[in-house]
């Protein structure tokens, strides 16, 4: 994290310069491609891998250490953690609330028992699941400016969040090194920043979820947004003619079952329209309205059964 605070109060010796050559720099974090491709210095460019990196050694449940593995570890007792995790866990708060519960950071217990990647895929053992789900409620979440405290067993799962924060992150130390053209992905988070330098949208495709990875629904032209798709196709199995995915409802602990296959969310912030894919994922498209509508974004689902709908309507 050091090493983000210093690249962020590094002179903006590039502050309102448009640079016309185009860098990109690729790597792994959050279990995914990292690919930055911006009009800037590549050293510019480079250094946004680190900020990846660094986010990620702070928000990873999995990365011994990291304040979200000393939370769930701490066994209930108040832990410091860094502004931004403690900024981040209030939305995520806060978009648990305005949806009822269907976006829970305290998914954890659930989520630990389902193993989407394994050879010989099977499905977790219900009076286990069913143990989970009582320690799932993002009011178990308590906030007092840095110190969180995590009551009545919740453990923390930002993987519906964290990706989208961090592009924001880096959106954000590029606009301060006076960047305006860029593109964003974190494995289906994309951010742009402005236009290309000849004045043309950014292109970001919706992907078919019923077609293969290269074929895309639709294809989003975009200047200075944020575009998230959560979809059933990204990580998950078939088992007995079911599709077995990774979005889970948090009262069940069981994957959502209700015909979508993706729902995709375009705004201004990555995190937010991070967690609203799930959220309207587990809501469905009507009970999504009065959320979408809270938040001013767009929405567009897509079904299992090839048809789509969107949200305000075009």
């Amino acid at each position: 994290m050091k090493r983000v605070f210093a690249l962020l109060l590094l002179p903006l010796l590039l502050l309102g310069c448009r640079a016309e050559t185009a860098h990109s720099a690729a790597g792994f974090a959050c279990d995914t491609v990292v690919t930055i491709t911006a009009y800037a210095p590549q050293e510019t460019v480079d250094a946004t891998l680190r900020i990846c990196s660094d986010y990620e050694k702070v928000l990873s449940k999995t990365i011994a250490g990291s304040d979200i593995d000393r939370l769930n570890r701490a066994g209930g007792a108040p832990v410091g953690v860094q502004p931004e995790t403690a900024a981040l866990l209030a939305l995520a708060v806060e978009i648990g609330r305005e949806s009822g519960g269907a976006f829970d950071v305290t998914i954890a217990p659930a989520s630990a028992l389902w193993d989407f990647r394994a050879d010989e895929p099977e499905l977790p053992d219900p009076d286990a699941l069913s143990d989970a789900c009582r320690r799932i409620d993002f009011r178990n979440i308590a906030i007092d400016g840095t110190v969180v405290t995590l009551e009545n067993g919740a453990e923390i799962d930002l993987g519906g969040i964290a990706k989208g924060y961090i592009a924001d992150c880096v959106a954000d130390y590029l606009r301060s090194q006076g960047v305006t053209s860029a593109c964003i992905n974190m494995g289906g988070n994309v951010v742009t920043i402005g236009t290309k330098p000849d004045g043309s949208p950014w292109t970001v495709g919706v992907r078919d979820p019923n077609g293969t990875p290269e074929q895309s629904e639709e294809v989003l032209s975009l200047s200075d947004a944020a575009v998230v798709t959560s979809g059933t196709y990204e990580r998950g199995f078939d088992l007995g003619g079911v599709r077995y995915h990774h979005i889970l409802d948090p009262e069940t602990g069981m994957p959502v079952q209700n015909g979508l296959a993706s729902v995709t969310i375009v705004g201004t912030r990555s995190a937010l329209c991070d967690a609203l894919s799930t959220a309207c994922f587990v809501l469905g498209e009507e009970k999504s309205r009065p959320v979408l509508e809270r938040y001013g974004v767009r929405a567009i689902f897509l079904y299992a059964d090839e048809t789509r709908s969107e949200y305000p309507k075009p």
